[in-house]
């Protein structure tokens, strides 16, 4: 208790009031100052600022108008294949004969393209809406190629308008090549299911690999094209592959999706 008697006193004390008061050493005044910077910096990012993220999802090399697969009319044994791997035909063009207990029927295209895969042998016994061939839709040897894109259905909506893609082509090395450029055409909002895929595609198999992880969305992707390239497009590197590029080629595309500002991630 006396000491606490004796502490009060030395702080009433006036003996000491002349003294100049020393707040802080110039150091701490300088950290103070860094601090302040900085916190005024973050938050001004925070505010103004932007983050740019992407989204990888398998992706395919086709003309825009996709395949379709050419399904047999009729049950019978097949008697001629017509038509060839990669020949191009026109709309109600044979492509194999099949014997029926009525006679010989024969299976022609739907519409025009390129036979993309044959599923039907000489003495196969197929039944009606057996698959026989795979058909890509092209009129002309010109009609350019295009990138459809496999993404989760939940990065959709973050997808905007032209949005520059980078594909990693399988057949092409990257380390050698680079990546080929493109911009997003056209998403579909739509989730498909491994019928859609197939039907488009003309391949039941990459139907059920794209819906592995579930339905994915379409983002339809058109390629930069670039004259001073073989393939035609453009690349990340100066000339590109020194081949052209085929359809129904596999490839990743890398997707920038739209800027988020930080300041929403805090936001509820």
């Amino acid at each position: 208790m006396q000491f606490r008697q004796q502490a009060l006193a030395k702080l009433q004390s006036p003996e000491e009031l002349d003294l100049p008061v020393r707040f802080a050493r110039p150091q701490g005044w300088l950290v103070l100052a860094v601090t302040v910077v900085v916190m005024a910096a973050a938050c001004v990012w925070a505010v103004t600022g932007s983050v740019a993220s992407t989204v990888s999802a398998p992706a395919i090399l086709t003309h825009g108008q996709g395949s379709y697969i050419l399904q047999s009319p009729v049950a019978g044994q097949v008697t001629e294949v017509v038509a060839e791997q990669g020949q191009r035909l026109p709309a109600d063009a044979p492509v194999l004969k099949v014997r029926t207990a009525d006679g010989v029927t024969v299976v022609r295209t739907v519409a025009a393209g390129r036979i993309t895969g044959l599923a039907a042998t000489i003495g196969q016994i197929i039944q009606t809406g057996a698959n026989v061939a795979a058909v890509e839709k092209i009129a002309r040897t010109s009609d350019p190629l295009y990138a459809t894109v496999y993404v989760p259905a939940e990065n959709a909506a973050s997808i905007p308008a032209d949005a520059a893609v980078d594909l990693t082509v399988q057949s092409v090395p990257t380390q050698e090549y680079g990546v080929l450029h493109g911009r997003v055409k056209t998403v579909d909002r739509s989730a498909q299911s491994a019928q859609q895929i197939s039907a488009f595609l003309g391949d039941s198999q990459l139907g059920e690999q794209f819906t592995e992880d579930g339905r994915p969305v379409a983002v339809l992707v058109k390629l930069d094209k670039s004259s001073g390239t073989k393939s035609g497009y453009e690349w990340s590197s100066t000339d590109g592959p020194p081949f052209a590029l085929t359809s129904m080629t596999s490839a990743t595309g890398s997707i920038r999706l739209a800027d988020q500002h930080p300041v929403d991630w805090l936001l509820p």
